[in-house]
């Protein structure tokens, strides 16, 4: 799948697939996807400074890495439950400490395949040096729509690009990433106008 990925989307996608082993899950979901276009931000002219944020898109500046992973924090924390680190801590299991054994390409974006199971064709996986994670339905459909809307907008061909990653983050108006856009008082309307996706979130 990666092979129709821009280096910067593949790039992304890698990066939420070690956000999520940082947070120590098990899984890639579609607010990991958000955090790592946080950081690679903007994405298609809609800036996460104040000074050049798009005209009539509200709250581009509350789009940083920090904000989200509050945002993150603050929603894990508020459904009262244990993550996947704490889990593991609690079995003797510590992620730094396996971390630090990991190959040194782990970061390397070229390690990393993204592939869709033969056999259960729902299954999609990031796999590389520091492991495999499954998408959940939700990241799924975020790749799956970045694959269909990839060409769709000026002179971006027929590679998903970031933007097509933010569409498809867009795309389901009822995943965590489009609550923690809303939560940081981001325009979607004007967010998704801004990136020519007509579909816009309700």
């Amino acid at each position: 799948m990666f092979a129709r990925f821009t280096p910067e989307a593949r790039r992304t996608t890698v990066r939420a697939g070690l956000l999520s082993l940082d947070h120590g899950r098990t899984t890639l979901d579609e607010d990991m996807l958000l955090l790592a276009l946080a950081e690679s931000w903007p994405v298609a002219g809609f800036t996460a400074t104040p000074q050049a944020v798009t005209p009539g898109v509200a709250g581009a500046e509350a789009v940083t890495p920090e904000a989200v992973g509050a945002e993150i924090r603050n929603r894990e924390a508020a459904r009262g439950r244990a993550g996947d680190r704490e889990l593991l801590a609690a079995i003797g299991v510590d992620l730094d400490e396996i971390r630090r054994r990991l190959p040194a390409r782990r970061t390397d974006p070229l390690a990393w395949r993204l592939t869709r199971s033969r056999l259960r064709p729902l299954n999609v996986t990031l796999s590389g040096p520091a492991g495999d994670l499954l998408l959940t339905a939700r990241a799924r459909k975020v790749v799956e729509v970045a694959l269909h809307t990839s060409g769709t907008g000026a002179g971006t061909g027929s590679e998903v690009t970031g933007e097509d990653l933010l569409k498809g983050l867009l795309a389901d108006s009822s995943n965590a990433s489009v609550s923690i856009l809303r939560g940081l008082g981001v325009d979607l309307r004007g967010l998704a106008a801004s990136i020519g996706f007509l579909r816009e979130p309700a």
